[in-house]
């Protein structure tokens, strides 16, 4: 036994290679598992990101939710608020008969401002800026040599952001240059 010889499968000169078709077929065998195995991987990375890219959706969907989830009730609490203000604008603060009354509403408009703040809804109250058609609707353009043309120079209704995303634009009145005045008849002559 002691001319038995041991075959090392890592020496290629124990191993030698397979000769004919035998060896042929056992080759093209090996590179299809190799293409069969590479598509697999190909495969298996696409399905990971494919469930990567489905749970970054859901998490931002469910944080949309959670951040808008208050928009509808916030679009119905929305004319209460301008009903207050208008209601306060309207009424003299120098009227006796009334002033309880508009006290009440002026710390009840304060109690509902707090509240939309705390719930990150704050007021688009654009006055003597810039129109800015993202966030506020021109009703109307008026003629005005006191500010530059293009400004917000009325608001008939506060606009409203809810966390950073327009929830109703303010209504205002937008300046315009004023026309040039017309030639009179004498000019002309």
């Amino acid at each position: 036994m002691a001319d038995e010889q041991t075959l090392d499968p890592q020496n290629p000169q124990d191993n030698p290679a397979p000769e004919g078709a035998f060896g042929e077929d056992l080759i093209a065998r090996v590179q299809s598992l190799e293409e069969q195995l590479a598509a697999a991987q190909d495969q298996s990375l696409r399905v990971a990101a494919d469930l990567q890219n489905v749970r970054r959706r859901a998490e931002q969907d469910v944080e949309k939710a959670h951040k808008f989830a208050l928009e509808k009730f916030a679009n119905d609490l929305l004319p209460v608020v301008d009903s207050l203000e208008r209601g306060l604008e309207l009424s003299s603060p120098n009227d006796e008969a009334i002033k309880a009354v508009r006290e009440g509403m002026e710390l009840t408009l304060k109690l509902f401002h707090d509240t939309l703040k705390r719930y990150q809804l704050e007021a688009v109250d654009p006055h003597g800026v810039p129109f800015n058609p993202e966030h506020h609707q021109a009703m109307a353009m008026e003629e005005s040599t006191h500010v530059e043309p293009n400004s917000v120079l009325k608001v008939f209704q506060k606009g409203y952001l809810l966390n950073g995303r327009l929830l109703r634009p303010a209504m205002v009145v937008v300046s315009k240059a004023p026309s040039a005045p017309l030639p009179s008849i004498d000019e002309q002559a």
